[in-house]
This record gives structure tokens, C-alpha cells and sequence, in this order.
């Protein structure tokens, strides 16, 4: 399953739990894995808590992590930021599936994280592959 979804803000981050849920449950696997991918070289998945005030920190470390400098990525569309927070952070997750859902802590959300927007369309893959 795929889907797509579109952002506001250059670095901004997106639940996408719901839609990833809806995923496992449509593919009728009982047991097994949940792998989420954005095939972009500018964004990452992230499972942590979606609470406000933790979303604008993780917005704010973002933009901070990596101190402004002269990127030579920079000299070709000014986005070097991003793609090495990509790298650093990952644009993909496995969660395992047991009795047909995610098997997500009590606070965990499935995150999508902008870091090159905004965007009309960023697009999110979803493969659930059962258990032998």
C-alpha cells in the first residue's frame, strides 16, 4: 500500500499512525512486520510520542542539530541539511505485527518527518509481509 501526504513548513512533522494501522489491517496479516519507507532523500520516520510540545522540540533539534555552515551540497539547491538529517535519522521503520496490529508502545506514534518542505506531495510505502 502507498499513500501520500502533503506539508506546510519546512521542517514539519506528520501522524501517520492511523493511516499505517489502516494498512496492517486491510493486508489480513495476523503475524508479522510492518515496513514503513519514504522514498525521499529529504525526510525520516520516526516512533516516538506526538505530543506538541515534544513535536516542536523535535523540530527545533532539527533545525540545530547540524550547525549553519558552507555545505557544498548547498552550491547545488541549498538543502544539505536535510538530506544528512535524513541519513542520520533514517526515512524507514520495521514494527512487528502480532494479532493483526502494530505492536507500538503506550505513547508511540508512527512520525513522518518533513525536513525540505513544504511539499504537495511526499509519499509514504507500506509493505506487511507475514510470518513463515
Amino acid at each position: 500500500m502507498q499513500f501520500s501526504i502533503s506539508t506546510k513548513k519546512k521542517i514539519e512533522l506528520v501522524d501517520i499512525t492511523n493511516q499505517v494501522e489502516y494498512a496492517v489491517e486491510r493486508s489480513g496479516v495476523k503475524s508479522g512486520a510492518c515496513v514503513i519507507y519514504a522514498p525521499h532523500a529529504t525526510v525520516a520516520i520516526v516512533l516516538n510520542e506526538f505530543e506538541p510540545n515534544l513535536q516542536q522540540d523535535f523540530e527545533r533539534v532539527f533545525e540545530k542539530i547540524l550547525p549553519n555552515m558552507d555545505y557544498t551540497h548547498d552550491h547545488i539547491d541549498n538543502n544539505a541539511r536535510a538530506h544528512l538529517l535524513s541519513g542520520m535519522v533514517g526515512s524507514g521503520r520495521v514494527i512487528p505485527v502480532e494479532d493483526g496490529k502494530l505492536t507500538l508502545g503506550t505513547w508511540q506514534r508512527i512520525i513522518f518527518c518533513e525536513l525540505d518542505g513544504p511539499r504537495s506531495q511526499r509519499d509514504i510505502v507500506v509493505n506487511v509481509l507475514k510470518s513463515q
